[in-house]
Protein backbone atom coordinates (compact mmCIF):
# COMPACT_ATOMS: atom_id res chain seq x y z
CA UNK A 1 0.00 0.00 0.00
CA UNK A 2 0.91 3.28 -1.11
CA UNK A 3 -0.06 6.97 -0.92
CA UNK A 4 0.23 8.90 -4.13
CA UNK A 5 -0.52 12.26 -6.02
CA UNK A 6 -3.16 12.72 -8.69
CA UNK A 7 -0.50 13.65 -11.40
CA UNK A 8 1.98 11.12 -10.36
CA UNK A 9 -0.17 8.29 -10.46
CA UNK A 10 -0.23 6.76 -13.92
CA UNK A 11 3.66 7.23 -14.07
CA UNK A 12 3.64 5.42 -10.68
CA UNK A 13 1.69 2.60 -12.00
CA UNK A 14 3.03 2.14 -14.52
CA UNK A 15 7.03 2.15 -12.62
CA UNK A 16 4.72 -0.63 -10.48
CA UNK A 17 3.97 -2.71 -13.38
CA UNK A 18 7.29 -2.81 -14.62
CA UNK A 19 8.66 -3.87 -12.02
CA UNK A 20 6.14 -5.88 -10.52
CA UNK A 21 4.58 -7.62 -14.06
CA UNK A 22 0.76 -7.63 -13.85
CA UNK A 23 -0.16 -8.05 -10.83
CA UNK A 24 -3.70 -7.14 -9.50
CA UNK A 25 -4.43 -3.90 -7.88
CA UNK A 26 -6.28 -1.16 -6.48
CA UNK A 27 -6.69 2.58 -6.54
CA UNK A 28 -8.49 4.14 -4.05
CA UNK A 29 -9.59 7.57 -3.81
CA UNK A 30 -10.85 9.95 -1.14
CA UNK A 31 -11.24 7.02 1.50
CA UNK A 32 -14.14 7.40 4.10
CA UNK A 33 -15.30 10.40 2.20
CA UNK A 34 -18.74 10.96 0.55
CA UNK A 35 -16.87 10.53 -3.19
CA UNK A 36 -15.31 7.57 -2.66
CA UNK A 37 -13.83 5.77 -5.26
CA UNK A 38 -12.50 2.38 -5.64
CA UNK A 39 -10.80 1.29 -9.45
CA UNK A 40 -9.42 -2.26 -9.65
CA UNK A 41 -7.67 -3.81 -12.45
CA UNK A 42 -4.04 -4.81 -13.26
CA UNK A 43 -1.18 -2.55 -12.65
CA UNK A 44 -0.47 -1.73 -16.37
CA UNK A 45 -4.79 -1.30 -16.82
CA UNK A 46 -4.71 1.08 -14.04
CA UNK A 47 -1.27 3.06 -15.32
CA UNK A 48 -3.20 3.39 -19.25
CA UNK A 49 -6.83 4.03 -17.34
CA UNK A 50 -4.68 7.36 -15.07
CA UNK A 51 -2.43 8.27 -18.55
CA UNK A 52 -5.74 10.54 -19.59
CA UNK A 53 -7.10 11.83 -16.97
CA UNK A 54 -5.53 12.56 -13.51
CA UNK A 55 -7.10 11.81 -10.05
CA UNK A 56 -7.52 14.52 -7.51
CA UNK A 57 -7.69 13.72 -4.15
CA UNK A 58 -5.99 11.89 -1.37
CA UNK A 59 -5.31 8.61 -2.96
CA UNK A 60 -4.61 4.98 -2.10
CA UNK A 61 -2.94 2.40 -4.24
CA UNK A 62 -2.70 -1.12 -2.93
CA UNK A 63 -1.08 -4.31 -4.65
CA UNK A 64 -2.01 -7.19 -4.33
CA UNK A 65 0.60 -10.07 -4.08
CA UNK A 66 2.78 -12.11 -6.67
CA UNK A 67 0.55 -14.63 -8.58
CA UNK A 68 2.30 -17.99 -7.97
CA UNK A 69 2.96 -20.47 -10.86
CA UNK A 70 1.80 -23.91 -10.66
CA UNK A 71 5.45 -26.30 -10.11
CA UNK A 72 7.21 -27.70 -13.21
CA UNK A 73 5.21 -30.67 -14.87
CA UNK A 74 8.09 -33.56 -14.47
CA UNK A 75 8.10 -33.89 -18.25
CA UNK A 76 8.66 -29.64 -18.44
CA UNK A 77 11.67 -30.34 -15.76
CA UNK A 78 12.50 -33.30 -17.74
CA UNK A 79 13.39 -31.61 -20.85
CA UNK A 80 14.99 -28.70 -19.48
CA UNK A 81 17.11 -30.84 -18.22
CA UNK A 82 17.84 -32.84 -21.39
CA UNK A 83 19.13 -29.77 -22.90
CA UNK A 84 21.03 -28.17 -19.81
CA UNK A 85 23.04 -31.62 -19.18
CA UNK A 86 24.32 -31.77 -22.86
CA UNK A 87 26.74 -28.66 -21.86
CA UNK A 88 26.58 -28.14 -18.37
CA UNK A 89 27.56 -31.14 -14.90
CA UNK A 90 24.38 -32.29 -13.61
CA UNK A 91 24.79 -29.85 -10.53
CA UNK A 92 25.08 -27.20 -12.57
CA UNK A 93 22.26 -28.23 -14.98
CA UNK A 94 20.29 -29.23 -12.01
CA UNK A 95 20.87 -25.85 -10.69
CA UNK A 96 20.05 -23.83 -13.67
CA UNK A 97 16.86 -25.68 -14.10
CA UNK A 98 15.74 -25.57 -10.88
CA UNK A 99 15.75 -21.26 -10.82
CA UNK A 100 14.23 -21.28 -13.95
CA UNK A 101 11.75 -23.32 -13.34
CA UNK A 102 11.13 -22.54 -9.95
CA UNK A 103 11.09 -26.26 -8.34
CA UNK A 104 13.28 -27.26 -5.79
CA UNK A 105 16.86 -27.74 -6.66
CA UNK A 106 17.05 -31.65 -4.71
CA UNK A 107 14.53 -32.47 -7.38
CA UNK A 108 15.89 -31.04 -10.06
CA UNK A 109 19.36 -33.03 -9.17
CA UNK A 110 17.72 -36.24 -8.49
CA UNK A 111 16.26 -36.16 -11.92
CA UNK A 112 19.36 -34.71 -13.56
CA UNK A 113 20.88 -37.70 -11.62
CA UNK A 114 18.63 -40.05 -13.52
CA UNK A 115 18.81 -38.27 -16.98
CA UNK A 116 23.23 -38.51 -17.21
CA UNK A 117 23.28 -42.27 -16.57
Amino acid sequence: MLYESGPRLSDTLAALAEQLDARDAAVVREISKIHEECVTGTLPELAQRYAKVAPKGEIVVVVGPPVETPPAADDELEAALDEALTRLSPSRAAAEVAERLKVPRKRAYARALERSK
